[in-house]
């Protein structure tokens, strides 16, 4: 894998890690606080990205609104599938089969029908990265059998959507020729726009803010930053690399869970941060 690619992947981690660690601490956000923190990337991304097209000759194409509007729609579908899967399912079954199965589908769907060929150290090391994000992320759930099927039916349905706006985003920045900064601000103002009318029914916008502002500019900013720099990596290197070298971010917030929260099993996250370790040499070896 492009050097270069691989180093904005982690950069990436280390960063979507962060921004997510800082999301824990706002209990019941919901909607309202997605809405607040896409609102506050907007306004951050909405001047940088009017000077880049200043500055840039390339002129804009319809095709780039098309683009944006369909990867809000697949980033909303995601929370919304995600959270009615946290509803009636475990954490512990839903959230490992999304971020486990998110690149594995987009793996596959890369392989099968985009023609990409990452050779078979790279093939080896996406394997071993969502194996290890599926053994750090696992653990004991309810032993009520209806919420555990619940939870694999509603992990493996946001696995899709991950695996759909991984591959849109892809296909976005690579044939349609969508400059990453523009693509990702759009779709950001499309995704606040959506969010509206679900973060006004809750209600509770204001009280959010005033109570969690840090966490929202925090989110809001680190956010884009981590999202973008995935963007450009894919401009470098083929999707199916790309896709699961990010879920490194699952072993930083995973060992910080640990260390900083306090949370159980630190044996499992640090056999399942060697897995992906090992998972990661072998994707940058190929």
């Amino acid at each position: 894998m492009n050097g270069t690619a691989l180093s904005l992947v982690l950069v990436a981690a280390f960063v979507h890690a962060g921004w997510n660690f800082a999301a824990k601490r706002v209990p019941d956000g919901g909607s309202a606080f997605a809405f607040l923190y896409y609102t506050v990337g907007a306004v951050v991304c909405v001047p940088v990205c009017a000077v880049s097209l200043l500055i840039d000759p390339v002129r804009p194409q319809w095709t780039w609104l098309l683009a944006a509007v369909l990867t809000a729609v697949f980033h909303v579908l995601y929370s919304v599938v995600l959270q009615r899967g946290y509803q009636v399912g475990d954490l512990s079954v839903v959230y490992p089969l999304a971020r486990g199965s998110g690149p594995l589908i987009s793996v596959c769907v890369a392989v099968l029908f985009l023609g990409e060929r990452p050779g078979l150290a790279g093939l080896a090391g996406a394997v071993l990265v969502v194996g290890g994000v599926l053994v750090i992320s696992s653990g004991k759930g309810s032993q009520d059998r209806a919420a555990r099927r619940a939870g694999v039916v509603w992990g493996l349905l946001t696995g899709a959507t991950i695996a759909a706006y991984t591959i849109w985003d892809d296909h976005s920045v690579n044939a349609l020729a969508v400059p990453p900064l523009v693509y990702f601000t759009l779709g950001t103002v499309l995704q606040s726009a959506f969010l509206a009318p679900a973060a006004r029914r809750r209600g509770d916008v204001a009280e959010i803010w005033r109570g969690h502002w840090r966490e929202v500019v925090i989110v809001g900013i680190f956010s884009p930053v981590a999202y973008l720099l995935v963007l450009y990596a894919m401009r470098m290197a083929p999707v199916s690399l790309v896709a699961p070298a990010r879920e490194v971010s699952i072993v930083l917030g995973g060992l910080a869970a640990w260390k900083l929260l306090g949370e159980a099993n630190p044996g499992r996250r640090i056999a399942g941060s060697l897995v992906v370790l090992a998972g990661i040499a072998a994707i940058a070896a190929s």
